[in-house]
């Protein structure tokens, strides 16, 4: 199997639709979350719309430079989330997320092999396989606290 394929597959696990890794996945946590969940805030910690924006705009920042685009993300404005004040804005984010990994993860599998050794925009950056894989380790990352994140919101309600 290519190299793209399999690592295509492990950013689908995470996002989509794997259970291999941390037994759930960002589509499994966060299809059936109520915007008044996802903006629910615990203490001091990000809320589950807060985080979930900001998965997705590293994805799609990466995902603009696969299509040929430019590196326009900064860390800075990674949690510059417009209000979610209605359960259509958050299914919009949502779908925006899902139509943004599914196009990330075509866009590796598309890759000849030889791509992930190539520079990713600037040597400081590193090659393309290093930032797809900090994808990866980054939305692993975050799917963890969106898990506890949810969990103590769930429990807040009863």
């Amino acid at each position: 199997m290519k190299r793209t394929k399999q690592i295509a597959n492990r950013f689908r696990e995470v996002i989509l639709n794997g259970v291999w890794i941390a037994n759930t996945n960002y589509k499994d946590q966060l299809t059936n979350i109520t915007w008044c969940q996802a903006t629910t805030k615990i203490e001091s910690l990000n809320t589950i719309a807060a985080l979930t924006f900001h998965i997705n705009y590293y994805i799609a920042g990466i995902l603009n430079v696969f299509e040929g685009g430019t590196l326009e993300i900064r860390d800075k404005y990674s949690f510059d989330m417009p209000p979610v004040t209605s359960q259509k804005n958050w299914e919009e984010l949502l779908n925006i997320m899902w139509n943004n990994a599914e196009k990330f993860a075509d866009s590796i599998e598309d890759m000849p092999d030889e791509d992930l050794d190539k520079v990713f925009v600037d040597k400081k950056y590193g090659t393309y396989q290093r930032n797809i894989e900090a994808m990866i380790e980054h939305s692993y990352y975050h799917l963890g606290q969106i898990t506890l994140i949810k969990k103590m919101v769930l429990q807040s309600e009863k």
